[in-house]
């Protein structure tokens, strides 16, 4: 089911960008079509308008693992080992927020659209010293269940608008909030991070509303990693898995759909 889940949002990502690059391409030689009656024709007039979103989103995370460690076990005895941590896929994920969006002239506006995105990251970690009673290298998932509120501030420039269409480029930054967070995960991020954010999108203008798909890619700026977790945990054989990795930087690929 989850391998279906990430199917369908790869497709729907590829013809979402697929359509966008159609969308730019004709706009350049809009002067050469024939022009069609166009429906809402001032709704991009009005100085503020707002709207509802929901998409897909893939998440992942980047971390920098800190190499060979020296582990104190409870009686006092040292001993070196080597654990790489990563995160091993993109996990599937679902986005829910609202929009509101300034008029700043003809062809760029000002946008926030605080949002909810339900999801997880699927880490992985492998013990290089130690082995199993086959041989191979002892292994450990994590499932690192996310829930961020998102208040993204993005600029959009359009180009002009012919017939229902409208193509964009948007940037801006993203704080998120992070609600979740077990107190004995291996290892656990915190509780605020901030993400660069661009993208692209397309204006369609149906009779009754406007439709907007939109793909953007997210990329944190700052280490999310709670780097004193380590130190947290009860159970001391976690401590070598939590004090693995230095930093992480949350990355994420959002495909959404404004509806104004």
């Amino acid at each position: 089911m989850l391998t279906l889940f990430r199917n369908i949002i790869f497709t729907n990502i590829g013809r979402a960008v697929l359509m966008t690059v159609c969308m730019l391409t004709v706009s350049g030689s809009a002067m050469a079509q024939e022009r069609k009656e166009q429906n809402k024709p001032y709704i991009d007039l009005r100085p503020l308008h707002f709207g509802i979103l929901v998409g897909m989103h893939l998440q992942d995370v980047e971390f920098d693992n800190v190499g060979p460690q020296m582990i104190v076990a409870d009686d006092g005895t040292q001993s070196m080992e080597t654990i790489v941590c990563d995160a091993d896929k993109w996990n599937p994920g679902f986005s829910v927020g609202v929009l509101a969006e300034a008029r700043l002239g003809a062809h760029l506006a000002a946008r926030f659209s605080p949002t909810m995105h339900f999801g997880a990251k699927h880490l992985r970690f492998l013990n290089l010293t130690k082995t199993d009673a086959t041989g191979k290298m002892l292994q450990t998932t994590q499932d690192l269940k996310n829930t961020y509120i998102s208040l993204p501030v993005d600029l959009k420039f359009s180009a002009q608008r012919f017939n229902n269409y409208r193509p964009y480029i948007i940037a801006g930054i993203n704080p998120m909030i992070n609600l979740t967070g077990k107190s004995q995960d291996y290892v656990r991020l915190k509780r605020f991070d901030t993400m660069i954010e661009v993208g692209l999108g397309c204006d369609f203008y149906l009779p009754f509303f406007k439709l907007i798909p939109e793909l953007k890619f997210c990329y944190g700026l700052s280490n999310c990693l709670d780097t004193k977790h380590g130190d947290e945990l009860k159970d001391v054989n976690l401590r070598s898995y939590a004090k693995s990795v230095s930093s992480a930087h949350s990355k994420m690929i959002v495909l959404t759909f404004y509806f104004e």
